[in-house]
């Protein structure tokens, strides 16, 4: 069923239930979400559900055309009080959700029903962990994973059961698999990865660098930006000498650019997300074989102490709606998070399943079977310590954060300023945007 067919049929039940006196119904509530193709649709199919599964309460979907136009609207519906129970919100914005004070902490639910937390994945948890409490149930999230080209790296001489792991791997295996044609043009790039601000976090937390003081944000409210640390720099150092190498490839800040790249052959490893991992493989099947590898460290030591983190959005309960539509969302929450729905959601939009029981299913063993690079992703998320540096950073100024990143990746490759004065510069931008930004939280 189509989002729009779904949406009209929920719209025809209100007015018959308007027509006529009836006695008092289910708790009708709205759950704004922003995903579109197959996750969209496995939200609609949630939503179903948990509608046909229980006659108490009865969820009413109401895209948005993004997480941040979602996001914006909660800021104007906090004045209008127009405000749907349960929203869709990015990971970015977790602290500025809770310094609008616009959010019903998950752990208040937990606490009151002594919810077990013990079958969910700690390391997806931790992001929205915040003061000793939960604030949002993760949702769509995913994590940055190495994609590579196995019949290129057979080619080149390469193991392809062994992906590179450190950085001085990648580059070495980046210029045995870059290849030229006779004009002195490249026909396959060894390695790339979209200039992405995000990309940059994980590897950094993979280093085991900070991305802002206060350890991230989470000892107490960040003040300034530190990601201009040696493992920062040492990120813009590698991916210079790649780029200066001819080895590594630069297509822009869009990640869609570098998958066209890959699928086609032009690229033969690249970063991406694990959510697009399942697309990845089916445009190869038939013409070449996928490998998955951990994101690369600086070094082998960086394996033991630190990992790549997560990245998405949660599910948050939103405190200004009454209590029976703030329990009626927290009911579906709970019903997401059950074995059978994760199982579904997993193996229909390719994100990570919050639940681990998951795994021990036959849907998605069999899933697995088909795309057994996944495991690679499953493997990094568990191996991560849960540390201040792998839960993320967090300030109310994070998608502006991530452009000031990306244009210090540019200006590095462009060869417009050292790794250190790129990041030096976007530090001291970005440590400006969180004075401007803590400036405008209400004290408590």
């Amino acid at each position: 069923m189509t989002l729009k067919k779904f949406l009209l049929i929920l719209i025809a039940l209100g007015l018959a239930a308007c027509a006529a006196p009836t006695p008092p119904g289910p708790i009708w509530f709205q759950f704004w979400f922003a995903l579109t193709g197959a996750p969209g649709e496995a939200t609609i199919e949630i939503a179903q559900r948990f509608n046909a599964a229980q006659t108490r309460c009865l969820v009413e979907l109401a895209p948005q055309d993004s997480l941040d136009d979602g996001f914006n609207k909660i800021k104007i519906g906090l004045r209008t009080k127009e405000l749907p129970a349960l929203v869709q919100v990015s990971n970015l914005a977790t602290q500025p959700l809770i310094d609008l004070q616009a959010v019903a902490p998950l752990q208040d639910f937990i606490d009151r029903e002594r919810f077990d937390l013990g079958d969910l994945e700690p390391n997806l948890l931790a992001y929205y962990t915040v003061g000793g409490k939960l604030y949002g149930m993760p949702y769509n999230t995913s994590s940055p994973i190495v994609y590579y080209n196995k019949d290129a790296f057979r080619a080149a001489g390469l193991d392809p059961h062994e992906p590179p792991r450190t950085y001085a791997q990648v580059l070495d295996y980046a210029k045995k698999l870059t290849q030229k044609r006779t004009d002195g043009k490249v026909a396959q790039y060894g390695y790339s990865m979209a200039v992405s601000g995000w990309f940059f976090e994980q590897l950094l937390a993979a280093s085991g660098g900070l991305y802002l003081d206060h350890e991230n944000g989470r000892a107490a409210r960040a003040t300034k930006a530190v990601f201009n640390s040696p493992e920062g720099v040492a990120i813009l150092e590698w991916w210079k000498a790649g780029f200066d190498a001819g080895a590594f490839g630069n297509l822009g800040r869009a990640t869609v650019d570098t998958q066209k790249a890959f699928d086609a052959q032009h690229v033969a490893m690249y970063v991406d997300s694990s959510a697009a991992l399942r697309a990845r493989v089916d445009a190869a099947r038939g013409k070449f074989e996928i490998g998955a590898g951990f994101l690369p460290r600086p070094d082998e030591a960086a394996f033991q102490t630190s990992g790549a983190g997560s990245g998405g959005a949660a599910v948050y309960i939103l405190k200004d709606r009454s209590g029976a539509e703030k329990n009626c969302a927290w009911d579906l929450i709970k019903f997401i998070v059950t074995p059978e729905m994760q199982a579904d959601w997993h193996t229909a939009s390719g994100y990570y399943p919050v639940t681990r029981q998951v795994y021990a299913r036959q849907d998605v063993q069999a899933w697995l079977t088909r795309y057994p690079q996944f495991r690679i992703a499953v493997e990094q998320l568990r191996a991560a310590p849960n540390t201040r540096v792998t839960q993320g950073a967090l300030t109310g100024v994070m998608p502006a954060a991530r452009q000031r990143i990306e244009l210090a990746i540019e200006q590095t490759l462009q060869g417009k300023a050292t790794p250190q004065h790129a990041l030096d510069r976007a530090a001291a931008d970005v440590t400006k945007l969180i004075a401007d930004y803590n400036k405008t939280v209400p004290s408590k």
